[in-house]
């Protein structure tokens, strides 16, 4: 039986997490088509536990388990052998484990208020051009660096043996091996830029326990095989967990097929706004600038910038629902394109806008202290955020040309908000450049191809990318005249120098 199931197709299980929400997916490669399944969909809001905001860890992962088993059955029915399976998600956060391997505590969510405030305690006992110059990580507070700083000041427990990003707890729970992948472990702003490894010192210099931490080892590794107590769980024979680029732009970018000279914008939640560079750029502009030098697949670099991102139209939809007024994109954007050239515009990442109470009373906040004021539809609204998230992007991307020296001749969008053919349009006319739309499913497609390159299918991310490049359709967006376009992107520009 072992002997006829290795004749089989591959196919890989993606496990893809966002910040609310977590998919998986079923992924093969043919010679004829990109076969791309989504398996199970499954959310997971944080909730108050414990005087902070929190991530239910444990229902996540009965989650994955049940859509790896359904992902299994599927591959059966298909007549296809799973060859691996990887898991991504969103960076930053951690989970604490004990000397039993069982989690001490939930892990609490980035957007919790523990925060406030640290960085400053930070800086004074390491300055913050020092920080940069180590890590060259843009800064936010809501970094890993500051999370554990503000932990060990109220109290890490005793029980503590490891600490695990997101996607790392997953894996240790799927094969019992402690590791941190590199992609995710240099959001952390724990690394050193130059090395890619953990940087004692710095973390020393905190008091922070630097025990906690497991070795960093590269995208594309193999983790171990499924450990033998929770086969049964998956329905599955002995298969191997690989770490892909387990950040999920990390995995976003590796499988975006990008133009040479091309930015990319990773759209969703937030907004990745950067190149990819074969080394880290860091100098007293970038850090004034305040960009960041993320790890990539394949040796690469993700020289960006977060924006906030769609994170703040999707904050307003819930609070409209809950005001009775319920609002879905699909008959929300055709409203926002029929409106003309924006009155209102806001800057999208002012820090209040992170995790406020009421997203719709912040931004009506920041329009008052620009004389501006607040619409009273939801078209309008998507309309001011939208615009403004494309004015944003269009700063960036000036930046990005300024700081490396190297024009950029088009972007592509990618992941979910690639479907959002207004902001798509937006984001065009802002910049002033050609906009490829897609793969919606960028970080699906690069967490199963890295699968697919530790298990040899592919030789290298270039041929892997070429493979996605002949198989995905792409929308392409073109620079068009809009009256009082011009007027818009200088009332931006003011707007935005007020905040930063």
């Amino acid at each position: 039986m072992s002997e006829l199931r290795s004749n089989l197709p591959t196919a890989y299980i993606a496990v893809d997490l966002g910040a609310g929400s977590g998919r998986v997916f079923l992924a093969s490669f043919d010679e004829r088509e990109l076969l791309l399944q989504e398996i199970s969909r499954f959310q997971y809001p944080p909730t108050v536990v414990a005087g902070h905001l929190r991530w239910n860890l444990p229902k996540i992962f009965v989650e994955i388990k049940e859509g790896i088993r359904i992902a299994g059955a599927r591959a059966r029915e298909l007549g296809r052998r799973i060859q691996s399976i990887g898991v991504d998600s969103w960076g930053v956060d951690y989970g604490l484990f004990g000397t039993d391997g069982k989690l001490v505590e939930w892990p609490i969510c980035y957007r919790d208020e523990r925060t406030q405030g640290v960085m400053e305690e930070v800086f004074a006992l390491v300055p913050r051009e020092e920080i940069f110059a180590r890590t060259g990580i843009q800064f936010m507070p809501i970094n890993t660096l500051f999370q554990l700083y503000a932990h060990a000041r109220e109290g890490i427990p005793a029980e503590a043996e490891k600490l695990l990003l997101i996607p790392d707890a997953i894996n240790f729970y799927l094969t019992g091996k402690f590791m941190t992948e590199y992609t995710n472990a240099t959001t952390t702003q724990m690394c050193a830029a130059q090395t890619g490894k953990w940087d004692r010192e710095l973390l020393d210099r905190l008091s922070l326990p630097t025990h906690l931490l497991s070795e960093v080892v590269s995208p594309g590794a193999e983790v171990a095989p499924v450990q033998t107590d929770i086969r049964d769980d998956l329905g599955m024979e002995a298969v191997v967990v690989v770490a892909p680029a387990t950040h999920d732009t990390g995995s976003a970018v590796a499988g975006t097929p990008l133009k040479e000279g091309w930015a990319y914008i990773s759209s969703g939640t937030w907004s990745l706004v950067g190149v990819e560079r074969e080394d880290v750029l860091i100098n007293v502009d970038v850090a004034r600038y305040n960009f960041t030098n993320e790890g990539g697949a394949d040796g690469t670099i993700r020289f960006l910038k977060n924006v906030m991102g769609l994170w703040l139209l999707e904050s307003c939809r819930v609070e409209w629902q809950r005001l009775g007024v319920p609002v879905d994109y699909d008959s929300l954007l055709p409203d926002v394109a029929a409106i003309r050239c924006p009155d209102t515009l806001i800057f999208p990442d002012d820090e209040r806008f992170l995790n406020p109470s009421s997203m719709l009373e912040t931004i009506a906040t920041q329009l008052s202290e620009n004389d501006q004021t607040m619409p009273d539809d939801p078209p309008a609204i998507a309309r001011l955020i939208l615009d403004s998230l494309a004015f944003r992007y269009a700063s960036v991307l000036q930046t990005v040309e300024l700081l490396t020296g190297r024009k950029v001749n088009g972007v592509q969008i990618i992941g979910g908000g690639s479907q959002n053919a207004y902001l798509n349009q937006a984001t065009a006319n802002a910049t002033s450049l050609p906009v490829c739309a897609g793969p919606v499913e960028a970080t699906v497609i690069g967490n199963a191809l890295m699968q697919a390159i530790a298990g040899g299918r592919f030789g290298s991310l270039s041929e892997a990318r070429s493979y996605v490049a002949a198989k995905v359709p792409l929308t392409d967006f073109t620079p068009q005249a809009v009256d009082g376009l011009d007027d818009a992107r200088r009332r931006y520009a003011e707007i935005e120098a007020r905040y930063i």
